[in-house]
């Protein structure tokens, strides 16, 4: 075994000039009141690598040119696309409108843990809540479903960009093995 070169772990890869030719996971996520820059530039990293559709910026949720969101991103603001837009419940709406079903990213009474969704579900929206609050009560009367990952530990969740990235990569393995 050999570790990869950076030349030849790019050379198959899309860039920015190629990015809007690419087949993108149908998968919107909504970030909603994110309090962490950091989590934030970790969140468009991540999805740089899950490849999504786009990322709504909610709330109070930091955005950027920050600084601590481009140092933790690491060039992937320009790689996703992304839009700030104050009010969650307008995107909401919007894609609902569009057929999209809305899933939040929470423990509700109903959720469903996150390896359980079927393809015909996609196009999805997946909202992911404050660090602490979690997605407020008003998003979650707007959803179509709720999606956990089960904890084993004595804490009751786990770090919002880690609990996105566990997520964002089992509907991307999702979608590619069914589709």
């Amino acid at each position: 075994m050999k570790k990869l070169t950076h030349e030849e772990i790019t050379q198959n890869r899309s860039t920015l000039e190629t990015i809007d030719t690419v087949d993108k996971l149908p998968v919107y996520v909504i970030l909603n009141s994110i309090r962490s820059s950091y989590n934030v530039g970790s969140i468009f990293r991540t999805s740089d690598g899950a490849m999504i559709k786009k990322l709504f910026l909610c709330g109070y949720t930091p955005h950027p040119p920050k600084k601590e969101i481009l140092k933790t991103a690491l060039g992937s603001t320009d790689s996703v696309e992304w839009e700030f837009v104050e009010d969650a419940t307008e995107v909401v709406s919007r894609l609902k409108a569009e057929g999209v079903k809305i899933c939040a990213l929470e423990q509700t009474h109903s959720s469903r843990v996150h390896y359980s969704i079927q393809n015909t579900e996609f196009p999805i929206a997946l909202i992911v809540g404050n660090e602490v609050s979690g997605v407020s009560q008003e998003l979650i009367d707007l959803c179509d479903f709720s999606i956990e990952i089960p904890q084993y530990g004595i804490k009751q969740s786990l770090n919002a960009a880690v609990a996105y990235g566990i997520s964002i990569f089992e509907l991307r393995k999702i979608y590619d093995t069914e589709k």
